[in-house]
């Protein structure tokens, strides 16, 4: 579903993913590894579109990320290590995604509900306001509701309490049927038991990949 070419992202002098290649399939849950600096979140970023390569290629589902950026992302969810600083209410934010990405509202609802969020009690309160472990278990809601072909999480458990990341753990077995699932991370022993595939990246270049 993800494939890798033989890309390269430069910033200025500086190599910041030195000609990688490799691909991810549908059942395959991939720790994504590495010091800071070691290129995961520039890959990341390439796999989204946000970056174009200096040389190589990203194809989803044979699709560029660039040249085919709506239909491309409406497949994957992306939930990062930084929520991002969103003004509008809970209620608000649901009718956006509903509307903007095809999401069910009452499907945000039910994951949001699993994660024991207490939507409703917030319903009228800005996402920006919202707790750190808050605003991560709204946007892992949403990740799920939107049934992506592709989910990537970054950090995804940095700022939930040991219960919530039970109930992400639980959530993620029951939705990873024919699914890319990809986690950036700096703890395997979080992920272990979710994922099949360790991947290490140091400088710029994937030094191990290994079936787990």
């Amino acid at each position: 579903m993800i494939k890798i070419s033989q890309l390269t992202k430069k910033f200025g002098s500086h190599i910041s993913l030195d000609n990688i290649s490799c691909e991810f399939h549908k059942n395959e849950s991939i720790a994504l590894m590495g010091a800071n600096g070691a290129g995961k979140t520039t890959l990341i970023r390439s796999i989204l579109g946000y970056y174009h390569p200096n040389g190589g290629e990203v194809l989803i589902n044979g699709l560029s990320p660039i040249k085919n950026r709506v239909e491309v992302l409406q497949n994957i969810s992306f939930v990062p290590q930084l929520p991002p600083p969103i003004k509008l209410n809970l209620d608000e934010l649901m009718q956006y995604i509903s509307v903007g990405a095809n999401v069910e509202r009452d499907l945000i609802l039910h994951y949001a509900n699993e994660m024991k969020l207490d939507i409703k009690a917030n319903m009228n309160k800005s996402f920006f306001k919202l707790s750190g472990g808050m605003k991560q278990k709204m946007l892992i809601a949403i990740s799920l509701a939107k049934k992506s072909g592709i989910i990537i999480y970054d950090e995804p458990t940095a700022n939930l309490d040991p219960k919530a990341r039970d109930d992400f753990y639980r959530l993620l077995k029951q939705n990873e049927d024919e699914k890319v699932l990809l986690f950036v991370t700096h703890r395997l022993e979080e992920v272990k038991d979710l994922v099949t595939r360790q991947i290490y990246m140091d400088l710029g270049k994937v030094v191990s990949d290994e079936k787990i």
